[in-house]
């Protein structure tokens, strides 16, 4: 079939498909278009120098929306004439990028080179790019990076030469720290900004490539079933009868409740509920506290999560989160209330380190919370796969396959993982497991 010459109707009619592809113009060979699987539409010219053996070259010509395709092709033509002449666009542009900065290419890879990441996910590549690559890194040619300026950036972070404390503004506070943990996922950064540039052309090969990182321990806490054991205690004491307070030494006591009962500190039920459900469905602390009551679905005992770090995605719920929901009062639009109406809570932080402290649990972090529902799933004899997609790992499935949950593995996965981590909240006694039949919507 003959290509079409490549028109703004044309360019505009494409959409983006599992893989990037390329739709060539059917008048002007080696001009196309490529279209990332995010949608980004980007003009390219492709030529060889040196006859069809000759390695394939690409330059990449600019995006739609700057470019018109008119000012694209006019552009390509410039770039397949002078390689016809045997002058290499591609080789010039890369020996050019190779004297780029590294504050340049990271504010390009910011533009360009983040497609696929979701909003939050750049947020935190960006503080990392600018409170340790670019003060480290930043004036430094790309292309005269080594592997040794890799390690010795490894070892510059994690001995805390970036860290800081700083004022901005009236009320603010610029905080940065360094460590072991900060200097591993900051190389990974790192890395990958470098494989950036050596798919654009920019240099040969990734300085990051054979550099050791330091153990990156975060996220391999869980909770052992007598952790399990006294944090459901403590969470029933929090709701009840409250926390008893944590005084300060030596401060003045002389304004402190005189009666043994008044001395208590009675955690709100939504706290509460919000730690039982992180536990109970692995889910992440922000989908929970983001969680509205219409994306509740009792009927198919559901989630139904519009977007989650993976996109928009189902989560089962086996019966003791069931009953969480159904005993939750409905004070606003979010599972979650928060102080201010209409608005999602904005942290666990406060009533989690309450918890934590009378349930004596050592430097538990609320998404650890996660890591033991997986765990508890992996340990009771299930599939990786299968616990992977209860946790959103996998591509969720489609809306119009939501029905075969009531019978396949991850329904009886989820139901045994929340009544093991139910059975362990409530000491061992398994009676208050609830049978999934009593919270159909309505009942």
């Amino acid at each position: 079939m003959t290509k079409k010459r490549l028109t703004k109707k044309v360019v505009d009619n494409l959409v983006a498909k599992e893989r990037d592809y390329v739709e060539w113009c059917g008048a002007l060979a080696g001009f196309g278009c490529r279209v990332r699987k995010s949608g980004t539409k980007t003009f390219i010219a492709m030529y060889r120098i040196g006859g069809r053996n000759a390695p394939v070259k690409r330059v990449t010509i600019g995006p739609y929306g700057k470019l018109t395709v008119e000012e694209a092709r006019s552009m390509a033509g410039e770039v397949l004439a002078k390689a016809r002449l045997g002058e290499d666009v591609a080789e010039i542009k890369a020996k050019e990028r190779a004297q780029l900065t590294m504050t340049q290419l990271c504010d390009e890879y910011l533009e360009h080179g983040c497609d696929l990441k979701k909003a939050s996910t750049i947020a935190t590549d960006k503080g990392r790019i600018e409170g340790h690559i670019k003060p480290l890194l930043g004036t430094k040619q790309i292309g005269k990076i080594k592997r040794t300026d890799i390690q010795k950036f490894l070892r510059d972070v994690a001995t805390g030469k970036t860290a800081r404390d700083k004022k901005t503004g009236k009320f603010g506070r610029s905080i940065i720290k360094g460590g072991k943990g900060t200097a591993t996922r900051t190389v990974r950064l790192l890395g990958g900004i470098l494989s950036y540039a050596v798919q654009q052309g920019y240099i040969e090969t990734n300085p990051r490539t054979g550099v050791k990182l330091y153990p990156d321990n975060k996220g391999q806490r869980f909770l052992s079933e007598e952790e399990l054991q006294r944090l459901g205690d403590t969470m029933r004491e929090a709701e009840t009868i409250g926390l008893p307070w944590i005084f300060n030494e030596g401060k003045k006591t002389k304004h402190r409740p005189k009666i043994e009962e008044n001395r208590r500190e009675i955690i709100s039920p939504h706290a509460v509920a919000a730690v039982r459900l992180i536990l109970l469905t692995g889910c992440r602390v922000g989908e929970i506290l983001k969680l509205r009551w219409n994306e509740v679905d009792f009927e198919r005992g559901l989630l139904h999560l519009p977007d989650s770090k993976t996109g928009a995605k189902p989560v089962v719920l086996a019966a003791p989160a069931l009953e969480v929901l159904s005993t939750l009062p409905r004070t606003d639009d979010y599972v979650i209330s928060g102080a201010i109406p209409g608005k999602p809570r904005s942290d666990l932080k406060r009533p989690w380190q309450r918890i934590c402290n009378h349930a004596k649990l050592e430097g538990v972090r609320l998404h650890d919370l996660r890591h033991t529902y997986a765990s508890v799933g992996a340990m009771s004899g299930m599939g990786l796969g299968v616990v992977g997609k209860l946790l959103g790992h996998q591509t969720p499935e489609t809306t119009a396959q939501y029905s075969h949950f009531a019978d396949d593995p991850l329904r009886r996965a989820s139901e045994t993982i929340g009544g093991s981590i139910a059975a362990a909240l409530a000491g061992g006694n398994s009676s208050n497991v609830i049978d999934l039949t009593q919270h159909k919507k309505g009942s």
